[in-house]
């Protein structure tokens, strides 16, 4: 069976292959993100992350079982995507400083008539952050692809005091709820790991 993950992002690769997935393509979406009105976060990742799915099937056709993703931090509410500029991520990351804030993913799985989309919320700790390490951070160039304007799996670990929820779900794809949508259709991820499939 034909797989495609409806992204381009390294780090989603990368955990689909630790899940036991491999040969599988990777196909940018290239969907217009903004959606009208202010939903909450849940709402706006799964929308996000059906209407990624759709696109890729759009150029893939019907047989080919797609993954989709879209993934924001929120904070009270608020959600705060990727910085446009060195001045935003310096806003974002100092209103992390110090506070917890919610990290939101949807995923979709899509095949044939078969749809799922879920989403998965893990909240995350910031310690409080100086000024100059908000500065040397953005100066890294980590925080300029990323929602919320850090990544866990890299320098911004440094401020990360504590989370609560799924650990990849802040890299932007929840593992453990995806396994499970890919259970339901039939794709067992530890069978492709152990070499059953």
């Amino acid at each position: 069976m034909e797989i495609v993950l409806a992204s381009q992002s390294p780090r989603r690769r990368e955990l689909l292959e630790r899940m036991g997935l491999k040969g599988f393509q990777t196909i940018s979406p290239d969907i217009d993100e903004r959606v009208p009105g202010a939903p909450p976060p849940a709402e706006l990742v799964s929308r996000l992350s059906a209407m990624k799915a759709q696109a890729v099937r759009e150029k893939v056709g019907d047989d080919a079982l797609i993954i989709a993703a879209d993934t924001v931090v929120a904070v009270d509410g608020a959600v705060l995507g990727k910085p446009a500029d060195q001045l935003e991520a310096f806003k974002m990351l100092s209103t992390l400083s110090g506070g917890r804030h919610e990290v939101c993913t949807g995923v979709t799985v899509l095949r044939g008539a078969e749809c799922c989309t879920e989403h998965e919320e893990t909240v995350v700790s910031f310690r409080e952050l100086t000024e100059e390490e908000i500065e040397d951070y953005i100066r890294t160039g980590e925080p300029m692809d990323k929602a919320g304007a850090y990544g866990i799996q890299g320098y911004g670990a440094l401020f990360i005091e504590g989370i609560r929820g799924d650990f990849y779900n802040v890299m932007g794809l929840p593992v453990c709820r995806l396994g499970r949508m890919l259970d339901r259709m039939g794709i067992r991820c530890m069978h492709l790991a152990a070499g059953r499939d």
